[in-house]
């Protein structure tokens, strides 16, 4: 498979599985039952664009400077944590609740600036620097962002069709042991190169 089509692929694959229960998630909940899909959904691509596009230069930037040995053991290491981040699941806090709530003005606006801010250090924006360490900066941008979107829009398409009552727990599990997964083939795969 070309590189920078299978970097899109992995990318997608892994930012779709780590946004299932995200936060992100639960804010495209929130905000799917103030405002009509379509300008929550600009919102999320808008934002996750911009973010994800300076987590692909931070991590390319660090690829091009790491030797991929060490590359492989420290992303191994870092979806193992995502995969404990994801058991341990997500919430709105208060404050991100009443600034879904409150916020009548411009759908776009106020779902692109909510999503940016509360995407910054995210487990999916650590996700995508990791991705970016190893694979091509173009197709771990197009994928992560593409993945995440999707995630979201189903977020709202399930949410909009069955209300709050997603089996979160059974999401939350399924995609932390496939960050486990991830993770241990990862590390698997450096110790192999170290030694």
């Amino acid at each position: 498979m070309d590189g920078v089509l299978a970097a899109t692929v992995l990318s997608f694959v892994v930012i779709f599985i780590a946004e299932l229960g995200d936060k992100s998630q639960l804010m495209a909940l929130t905000f799917a039952t103030r405002f009509k899909p379509w300008p929550v959904l600009i919102g999320i691509t808008v934002a996750t664009a911009v973010v994800h596009a300076v987590s692909v230069g931070v991590g390319y930037g660090l690829g091009a400077t790491l030797p991929t040995d060490w590359i492989s053991l420290i992303a191994g290491v870092a979806f193992l944590a995502f995969g404990a981040w994801t058991l341990r699941g997500d919430s709105l806090t208060e404050d991100e609740q009443a600034r879904a709530a409150r916020t009548r003005r411009s759908a776009i606006i106020a779902v692109t600036v909510a999503f940016f801010l509360a995407e910054l250090g995210d487990k999916t924006m650590l996700a995508t620097i990791t991705l970016a360490t190893q694979h091509g900066w173009f197709g771990t941008w197009l994928g992560s962002t593409v993945g995440m979107v999707a995630a979201d829009a189903l977020a709202i398409l399930v949410g909009r069709q069955l209300g709050r009552h997603l089996p979160e727990r059974t999401i939350r599990i399924g995609a932390a042991l496939l960050f486990f997964a991830f993770g241990i083939w990862l590390v698997i795969e450096a110790l192999l190169q170290l030694l």
